[in-house]
């Protein structure tokens, strides 16, 4: 029987109250985006409020989708980073509950989540969306409110310009009203000017009724005979006139069935059935393509290809095509350059067409294929994006909406271009469309599961000093030490015996330089062969380490500043590469690298020489300060 502890229930009310708020933020801002690609469809057309509302209820559907994955994002880094931020995790994990544990009511939720992701994608996310788009068609079409403006011809009404130089607001008064009716044709257009003018809807709003009052109008007149150069017109003057003008501005829902070759409003099952007929539509063109294309060759039919060229060759011999050509006359040769310019005209005109029927049609196969993975992708996301948030939070500790809204804003953008994009190139044929559509999946879960492995076993993934220290070793770059007066001093050093400490580390190094000529090339087969530790460069830095310890006990400043100058001693770095010395035979094998290798051990023996001689001189200057002014 599943048992559900109250460490559960914290968890999941702990995500689930995050999880309510970042899903909605989410939903708002795809929401806003999607408003924003078609606001110009909406401004000015005088929809209802129930046509708006049902845009809206759409979308949002459309919507969830793509909202839950970030939200899941968003508040696993919040749940965890609160947890981290206020030490219940610590507290969780001394109690010997591993983080796969902690993780695991969430887990089990995110697959919840993920399910009815797929639900929507597949069963309401289809329905949906074909209705969003009826409703956009539909709003394309619909008229926008008729608010003319002035001192600019008003276009919006068809077969109609109308000009009106000034509008009185509160009285609805046009005045030096301009109308060009083109519904007759730009020749017969019919132009009527009046001082005055007053417009409104009729009342079942599919006309526009005008009162003009001292006006002109002024019409072509349609020519008796076509040969005639003189048009008659008709003038006429006016001191009330009455009109109307065909104006729907109702909201009619246009049919949706012209939607369904898109592959964004089926589920899986129409998916797989619409790709069938397009395999057996692109398959039925190839073949009456390649039927038409093997008639149109004047070739005797036989089944063996090369009996029937040796068969067309005995029958039709070659004949020099550039000899019968010079011997026609200039005519001759012009009409059959016009013939043959016209032909291959034709001839790549028609497989134009035909390469854009076969093109469009493996574009449409792409796209239903690509979104029929799509909805088993974008679902798998929402448990993908949960194991990269929540160790994430774990491993950063910090809530709140700051660092964690950075974070998961920067990796959904990841996502998203990494996503779009290889879509985007297996839809056009240049990658495998599976490959393509699952590429973010297959970065996603790695990083996941790299991530939940780190925190699971507390590594410092974000620790800027391992990086640092990690960059410091791989170039050699060292740091500088930073000794300072102790303000109580327990034990002062004694000062006789340090300085015959010193002097023996000195003889150290003399003896060591002497020996093994560190300025010299060193030999390239030695060290790509050994493995070893220097051993008396690991005594004298032992050596130099404990005196520094003894000496730093010291009350003078000078002395301190002495001490500052003795360098970090590198045990390995001038000897080889790796402990291992099967590694370093391979790296000395490969040519560039080994060559490489070799001058940087060369760098660091020339840079361990100059240790040696600044160990030397400043022991020097530490013995004359301790004999003239400490003893």
């Amino acid at each position: 029987m599943l048992r559900i502890k109250k460490l559960d229930i914290f968890i999941l009310k702990s995500f689930l109250m995050l999880f309510a708020g970042t899903f909605f933020i989410c939903l708002f801002i795809f929401m806003m985006q999607f408003l924003w690609r078609y606001v110009d469809e909406l401004v000015g057309k005088g929809l209802e409020l129930s046509v708006l509302a049902q845009f809206f209820f759409l979308s949002a559907l459309t919507l969830i989708p793509i909202s839950l994955p970030l939200s899941i994002l968003l508040a696993a880094l919040m749940t965890f980073g609160n947890f981290g931020e206020r030490y219940e995790l610590l507290s969780m994990k001394a109690a010997g509950i591993p983080l796969l544990r902690i993780m695991a009511p969430i887990i089990v939720l995110c697959m919840i989540l993920g399910c009815t992701s797929f639900y929507f994608q597949n069963v309401v996310g289809p329905k949906a969306q074909k209705q969003l788009w009826t409703l956009l068609v539909s709003m394309k079409q619909k008229s926008p409110e008729v608010d003319i403006p002035e001192g600019v011809f008003y276009n919006e009404i068809d077969g109609y310009n109308i000009y009106v130089k000034h509008k009185d607001r509160e009285t609805g008064l046009l005045q030096d009203v301009l109308i060009y009716n083109f519904s007759d044709g730009f020749e017969d257009a019919h132009v009527i000017w009046a001082k005055e003018g007053r417009m409104k809807l009729t009342e079942d709003k599919k006309h526009l009724y005008l009162h003009l009052y001292d006006g002109e109008q002024f019409e072509n007149l349609k020519s008796q005979s076509g040969f005639s150069k003189n048009v008659p017109y008709r003038r006429e003057t006016f001191r009330e006139k009455h009109t109307l003008i065909q104006f729907d501005t109702d909201f009619n829902m246009v049919d949706g069935s012209f939607l369904n070759r898109r592959s964004d409003i089926k589920n899986m099952h129409e998916i797989s059935v619409g790709i069938d007929s397009l395999t057996h539509r692109a398959d039925s063109i190839g073949r009456s393509m390649h039927k038409e294309l093997m008639t149109s060759v004047y070739l005797p039919k036989s089944k063996d290809k090369k009996d029937s060229l040796l068969f067309a060759e005995s029958r039709y011999p070659l004949v020099n095509l550039d000899s019968m050509y010079n011997a026609l006359t200039s005519d001759d040769k012009l009409k059959i350059l016009s013939e043959s310019q016209r032909r291959m005209a034709s001839l790549s005109s028609d497989w134009n067409m035909k390469n854009f029927l076969t093109r469009d049609t493996d574009k449409n196969i792409c796209s239903h294929k690509s979104d029929w993975h799509k909805k088993i992708t974008l679902s798998l996301a929402c448990i993908f994006f949960f194991f990269i948030g929540a160790p994430l939070g774990a491993i950063i500790r910090k809530g709140g909406l700051g660092m964690p809204v950075v974070i998961s804003v920067i990796i959904f953008i990841l996502y998203y271009i990494v996503d779009s994009g290889t879509t985007r190139v297996a839809k056009s044929g240049e990658m495998n469309i599976v490959l393509g559509t699952w590429m973010s999946s297959l970065v996603l879960a790695p990083l996941g599961a790299f991530l939940t492995y780190k925190s699971n076993k507390d590594s410092v993934v974000f620790n800027i000093d391992l990086y640092m220290a990690i960059f410091r070793k791989m170039f050699g770059i060292r740091e500088s030490r930073h000794l300072f007066k102790k303000e109580v001093i327990i034990d002062t050093p004694d000062y006789e015996k340090s300085c015959e400490r010193l002097q023996h580390i000195s003889s150290l190094c003399e003896n060591y330089a002497k020996e093994h000529r560190l300025l010299g090339a060193p030999n390239y087969f030695r060290i790509f062969t050994n493995n070893e530790h220097d051993d008396h460069i690991l005594q004298i830095s032992n050596l130099m380490e404990k005196e520094i310890e003894v000496l730093a006990n010291t009350k003078d400043y000078q002395l301190i500043t002495l001490l500052n100058k003795y360098p970090h001693l590198s045990i390995k770095a001038h000897k080889s590469l790796f402990d291992n010395r099967w590694l370093n035979l391979l790296i000395g094998l490969i040519v560039p690298a080994g060559l490489i290798v070799w001058l940087n051990i060369w760098r660091f023996r020339v840079r361990l020489d100059n240790d040696l001689k600044t160990i030397i001189r400043n022991n020097n200057n530490i013995e004359e300060r301790i004999k003239s002014n400490l003893i």
